[in-house]
């Protein structure tokens, strides 16, 4: 069994800062590409960010400048960091990765965490 555990949500002033976390826990025998996604209530989730297993990005046009993307491999985590945030970045935020165990490859998300940009 596989899972992803999101942390680092939370209240931010605009002009603020969050990194969240994504652990991936299980039986693990590779780690593939991973991403954040967003979704706020009557829109589609969309991807905020990717990461190739070999460090390969990309972003979202409304995050680009702002937000990183990173993995520690070692750690089966990745992270988000997110700088100068804006309300319009507020939504649950959803990790999601290509995770292979001993005997598939499967597509895995988290529960997800909410940030809030807001004064």
């Amino acid at each position: 069994q596989v899972q992803l555990v999101e942390s680092g949500g939370g209240l931010v002033q605009p002009g603020g800062s969050l990194r969240l976390s994504c652990a991936a826990s299980g039986s693990i025998s590779s780690l593939y590409a991973m991403g954040w996604y967003r979704q706020v209530p009557g829109k589609q989730r969309e991807l905020v960010a990717g990461i190739t297993n070999r460090g390969s990005t990309n972003y979202a046009d409304s995050v680009k400048g702002r937000f990183t993307i990173s993995r520690d491999n070692a750690k089966n985590t990745v992270y988000l960091q997110m700088n100068s945030l804006k309300p319009e970045d507020t939504a649950v935020y959803y990790c999601n990765g290509q995770i292979a165990t001993t005997f598939s490859r499967n597509d895995y998300w988290g529960q997800g965490t909410q940030v809030t940009v807001s004064s």
